[in-house]
């Protein structure tokens, strides 16, 4: 979650475009820290490194089954690309999730659905209490998704464009028999380039639109993430997934942004040149994606709306949140197999998700109430 989204009331500077602060805590999780401190320092990245080495003054963490705690508020779409990565990789049994609730203050995310508002494992009401036993009077947002050192209660990283793919490499001697191969080396310069549009158009493109301070600023944004749309539509058209015929990295990313589009970005955004189910491919191609384990199983669209239109009161002053759109659509035929390919590639499917991590009745129409 955005830096700037952290201050209750506060997110639009008139007169001004929105600008997404990136700086997060750089320190990696990885295979060997050894190597990655030995390794030559690279450049901070916006969209993260598959490959390379730690940035100037980061740590490194050794990956260990059950030390870290991956935080992840399920309305925030940085954090369900955690969530989705996480489950499409099997990496359940060794990296435990928290789940904070739709809503925060001024101080933090809380776990306020957790029994008696504390963390099952962490004992902390806030996340902001991990990342002060860390920095204390941690001077920045208090973002998820967060993965958090469980002995001493510490946040780690908050870097989450790097996290993901540090589960997909960092972490691979973990993963599930079957686990995707979701950073294919051979497509790794083209995706960057993809990855890099996405995230800058239309990732962060709806939030330029709704957090413009000015009719110019509004105007600008509009016009590029709909470009960006256009250029994915036409993509889409012609093949089932960003890269090809299986889910890549690139997929997560464009998805969850996709699966708040109608709910959220559509009105709250004033994204609304069209809405997604009138764009042929990309509507094909994001319920393709919603019927894909691992994928729609992770949303919780009462969470999703809960969070944008109750916390965002500077363009939501009352606070009320729609009862639409209908969602039922989600799980209508796509018929995206006719352009072949197969979505685990070699790979197969995560199994159910586990009772605890099911998102509750009546919060995705996979799970009526």
């Amino acid at each position: 979650m955005d830096q700037n989204e952290n201050r209750q009331g506060s997110y639009v500077m008139a007169g001004q475009e929105f600008t997404r602060d990136t700086n997060y805590i750089q320190d990696r999780i990885v295979a060997d820290p050894a190597a990655a401190l030995a390794a030559p320092r690279v450049a901070g990245d916006k969209i993260g490194r598959a490959r390379g080495g730690l940035t100037d003054g980061a740590e490194a963490w050794p990956v260990e089954p059950g030390r870290y705690r991956l935080v992840a508020a399920r309305a925030c779409p940085w954090a369900n690309r955690a969530i989705i990565v996480r489950r499409l990789l099997g990496l359940e049994d060794v990296l435990s999730l928290g789940t904070p609730g739709p809503t925060h203050d001024e101080r933090s995310w809380t776990f306020d659905l957790d029994p008696g508002g504390k963390d099952p494992v962490l004992g902390t009401e806030r996340l902001q209490e991990n990342y002060f036993q860390r920095f204390p009077g941690y001077p920045r947002g208090i973002t998820v998704p967060a993965i958090v050192d469980i002995p001493t209660g510490a946040v780690v990283t908050n870097d989450y464009p790097q996290m993901t793919l540090d589960f997909s490499t960092q972490w691979k001697r973990y993963h599930r028999e079957g686990a995707p191969d979701l950073l294919p080396q051979e497509k790794l310069p083209e995706m960057r380039e993809v990855v890099t549009r996405i995230f800058t158009e239309v990732n962060n493109g709806v939030y330029r639109c709704g957090f413009a301070g000015s009719q110019e600023a509004y105007d600008s944004a509009y016009d590029r993430l709909w470009t960006a749309l256009d250029w994915l539509e036409e993509r889409l058209t012609r093949q089932r997934y960003l890269m090809g015929d299986s889910i890549t990295e690139a997929d997560v990313r464009l998805f969850t942004t996709l699966a708040r589009f109608d709910p959220v970005y559509h009105g709250h955004f004033k994204c609304n040149r069209n809405k997604l189910d009138e764009m042929p491919a990309l509507w094909g191609y994001a319920r393709d994606l919603f019927q894909t384990p691992g994928f729609g199983d992770t949303i919780d669209f009462i969470q999703i709306k809960s969070h944008y239109y109750e916390v965002h009161r500077d363009i939501n002053p009352t606070g009320i949140v729609p009862q639409g759109p209908d969602l039922s659509g989600w799980l209508t035929d796509h018929g995206r197999e006719g352009l072949g390919g197969s979505p685990f590639g070699q790979g197969t499917a995560p199994g159910p998700v586990r009772e605890s991590e099911r998102v509750a009745a009546g919060h995705n129409p996979m799970y009526p109430a």
